[in-house]
């Protein structure tokens, strides 16, 4: 399980998140937030967790997406099946998603409600994935943006599943973050800027 706190003036959030059985604990005051996040868990297969405060609506929402993405970057499998595809109706909307969790961070598609196409990007970015989301159609953005977290949630199930080996060209790709001679720091620990 990952288990992130991030904090910054603007929001406080604490997220737990695994590869489960889709169950969502979801604490957030924003209603359709919340129902995205626990539709996001359910048809992902993932655990999820989450508290989350924010001063304004557009914060929240970003941040509670770049937390879910760091946290789940933590939880792929290095044999992942890394690529999934969905195709999902609401009602009159239908929106495919496609995923790859092969560490190259991109996100194409807008939707209707721009502050669930940041969402996306945002959550995209800091998994470390590509992610490509198409509307085929619709009118009522709700159903749009609902389809298209469906999508994404059934291809991340798709793209989670460790087959037991590394599916690339590359094979396993590895990243060592080596010791570097630490700045001077301030008294209270802060970062001195150098002048030049």
């Amino acid at each position: 399980m990952s288990r992130l706190r991030r904090q910054t003036r603007e929001t406080q959030i604490v997220a737990d998140v695994r590869i489960g059985s889709g169950r969502a604990n979801v604490e957030v005051a924003d209603g359709f937030l919340k129902h995205m996040v626990e539709t996001l868990a359910r048809y992902s297969g993932l655990d999820i967790e989450l508290t989350a405060t924010g001063d304004l609506k557009h914060h929240l929402i970003e941040d509670v997406a770049i937390t879910l993405g760091l946290a789940l970057a933590d939880e792929v499998p290095a044999s992942a099946a890394r690529y999934g595809w969905a195709q999902i109706p609401m009602d009159e909307a239908l929106a495919d998603a496609a995923i790859d969790l092969g560490g190259r961070p991109f996100y194409v598609g807008p939707l209707p409600y721009k502050l669930y196409t940041h969402f996306l990007h945002s959550f995209a970015t800091n998994l470390g994935a590509t992610l490509h989301i198409q509307v085929l159609r619709g009118d009522d953005p709700h159903h749009i943006v609902e389809a298209a977290i469906k999508a994404t949630g059934m291809a991340l199930r798709q793209a989670l599943v460790d087959g037991g080996v590394v599916f690339s060209t590359k094979g396993s790709v590895t990243l060592e973050r080596l010791e570097s001679p630490e700045r001077p720091k301030s008294p209270a620990g802060v970062d001195q800027e150098e002048d030049g």
